[in-house]
């Protein structure tokens, strides 16, 4: 067992971790999770014994193997596959000293050791967790020091996996990930059988790997059972429990005010009302869950302009003179949602670059709607924002010749109001720096977004918030990410990079995760099935198809009028932060737009009510 006993942790005069604790049973695997600056790292880096705590303890059995992944990253002049073989320092000292020993009782220990931990297997298992995470065979003969800081963090990740520890500690083991590598990391946590501690914000491995949640919150951490869906379930329920508590505990302090206020100064009643007075003192305010304001994803929509946006004909793009991907023939629409998919170093993002007319075709044609304007984040955005100025700073400097409430509200749609807009960017969070350089990317409200890897400083709810943001606007969107939570959600045509192309992929998320594993295609291997079967569910499978998109526009509908209801509201409470539609109207045309917006929603939830009863009813078919 891990007892976390009332860990306390103080940095900079402020109390990080407030007498954190949780016991985790022996074999558990817990998913840590928490809003971002939360104190997750620095509770897995007390676990590990990188950090002293201010009060509290940590135990586990005697002999407990621990494993982390430091900070630095491996380096010289040792191979991938060297370094991590090295990682068995138990296997490596036997064998060095079996070249040595002449004592035969020892020599037969020795035997009988490396047997035992399998070491001469463990080659072969070190080649597979490389070949795993990315690295083929040329690729684990190479230098480490060839490698930039991401590949290298892999190796460290390969290493940590392959030492077996008893304890396994991985902190956003994916951050350096492609999808290829995730779903590999996600299938081999799933056979690890050892305790495991995994701060993570990957939904899917989150449900599929761990069987407890451990949330951090004030300070304080929350031990649930099951994976993230059932910790959300039970957030929920507490969260409806602690507003009922809260509200009648509420009226309870109102009713005693009121009495206090009218019986005080009656001689008669004045004991009964100083009595109430000390019931008020002592009550203990329940406080809400918390409603974060900043977990705010609003995109402008584009203005509406005819298809096709883009259209590639046998192009070819690469750099210098040397084409990376050649035979490119396909075409992006206004409202295409699209995931660019393939291994790390396919040219996923020289695609994306294309896209962004930041690369020219070399060969073949690229053309492009003349007034399409492009949005693209990567991740080099959020790296470059100066540290010094505030986000109101960088967004007035960037939409040069706009009034300041203009600028006020592109940066409120982010979640950037008030103070938060005065706040150096060295100060914030690197999941507030990501909603700002996506705030001065979505400034001229763009046709298409192209996203690079939009969800790596985000933690779990920032990224429903995203994913919710990226169904409601109207505009096309090209994505690349490892995760695939937020793939299914947005994502409606799947493009393959692989083999020094790019080809449409035919099938879904979960067949595209199956061709990654090497699983055999679904009903492999089963009896042949007639002409008239194959047809029946054909026709089975369109129906299920188009109830699917039925269920998804009717969602995206929901999306779009729920956006559009925040923006009315906006334009009543907070008239500086309105859409322009909106920011000039009287309070009286205002509520009659909200209405009809009220009504609009009545009617689209019916639809979608409906139309996924229709898909319940479709169970099954794929």
């Amino acid at each position: 067992m891990l007892n976390i006993s009332d860990i306390t942790v103080r940095l900079g005069g402020r109390v990080i971790l407030d007498r954190a604790g949780a016991a985790l049973p022996p074999g558990s695997r817990v998913g840590l999770i928490g809003r971002n600056g939360a104190g997750k790292s620095t509770l897995m880096k007390v676990i590990c014994g990188l950090m002293e705590p201010d009060g509290g303890a940590i135990e586990m059995p005697r002999g407990a193997k621990l494993g982390y992944i430091a900070q630095e990253a491996p380096a010289g002049d040792a191979t991938p596959f060297e370094t991590v073989v090295a990682a068995d320092t138990e296997r490596a000292a036997l064998l060095i000293e079996s070249e040595t020993c002449e004592d035969p009782d020892r020599i037969g220990e020795i035997h009988e050791r490396l047997m035992a931990i399998d070491a001469y297997t463990a080659p072969a298992r070190a080649a597979r967790i490389l070949v795993g995470l990315g690295f083929d065979e040329e690729m684990q003969g190479r230098p480490l020091d060839s490698y930039s800081g991401g590949w290298k963090m892999r190796v460290a990740l390969a290493a940590l996996l392959f030492s077996e520890p008893d304890v396994l500690l991985l902190d956003e083991p994916s951050n350096h990930l492609d999808l290829e590598a995730t779903l590999w990391l996600e299938n081999f946590l799933k056979n690890y059988r050892a305790t495991m501690v995994v701060i993570s914000h990957e939904r899917d491995l989150l449900n599929n790997v761990v069987d407890h949640i451990l949330h951090l919150e004030g300070g304080r951490t929350t031990l649930y059972t099951g994976g993230y869906d059932s910790f959300e379930r039970q957030r929920a329920e507490r969260a409806a429990q602690l507003a009922a508590a809260k509200a009648n505990q509420d009226a309870q302090r109102a009713k005693l005010q009121d009495y206090i206020a009218r019986n005080s100064a009656r001689a008669s009643t004045a004991k009964q009302a100083q009595s109430r007075q000390k019931a008020l003192a002592k009550m203990q305010p329940i406080a809400e869950m918390a409603n974060d304001p900043s977990l705010s994803f609003d995109f402008p929509n584009p203005s509406e302009l005819r298809p096709p946006l883009v259209t590639l004909d046998m192009a070819a793009v690469g750099y210098s003179e040397t084409p990376i991907l050649r035979r490119l023939n396909f075409r992006i629409d206004p409202e295409d949602r699209v995931a660019l998919l393939g291994r790390n170093g396919n040219g996923k993002t020289t695609l994306a670059r294309l896209l962004a007319a930041q690369l020219p075709a070399m060969e073949g044609h690229m053309s492009a709607t003349g007034k399409m304007k492009v949005g693209y984040f990567t991740q080099y955005q959020v790296e470059e924002l100066d540290t010094e100025d505030t986000p109101l700073e960088h967004m007035t400097r960037i939409m040069k010749g706009m009034t300041p409430a203009a600028v006020r509200a592109q940066l409120g749609r982010f979640g950037f109001q008030g103070d938060k807009a005065l706040t150096k960017v060295g100060k914030l969070s690197g999941g507030e720096r990501a909603r700002l350089a996506l705030a001065l990317i979505t400034r001229e409200a763009p046709h298409m977004l192209i996203l690079d890897e939009p969800t790596n400083h985000l933690d779990v709810d920032s990224r429903e918030a995203l994913v919710q943001a990226l169904n409601a606007y109207s505009g096309c969107v090209v994505l690349v990410s490892h995760d695939r939570h937020m793939l299914e959600l947005t994502a409606d045509r799947l493009v393959l990079v692989d083999d020094g192309t790019a080809q449409e992929f035919s099938g879904s998320i979960d067949d595209y995760t199956d061709f990654v594993l090497g699983k055999a295609p679904k009903g492999e291997g089963a009896p042949k099935k007639s002409k008239a079967d194959k047809k029946a569910e054909a026709a089975a499978r369109a129906r299920a198809a188009e109830v699917k998109k039925a269920v998804k526009a009717a969602e995206d509908g929901l999306a779009k009028l729920t956006q559009r209801k925040a923006a009315i509201d906006r334009a009543m409470f907070d008239p500086a932060t309105a859409d322009p539609i909106d920011r000039d109207q009287t309070m009286t045309t205002l509520m009659k737009r909200r209405a009809d917006v009220e009504r609009e929603m009545e009617a689209a939830e019916a639809t979608w009510l409906e139309a996924s009863e229709a898909l319940e009813g479709l169970a099954g078919v794929s």
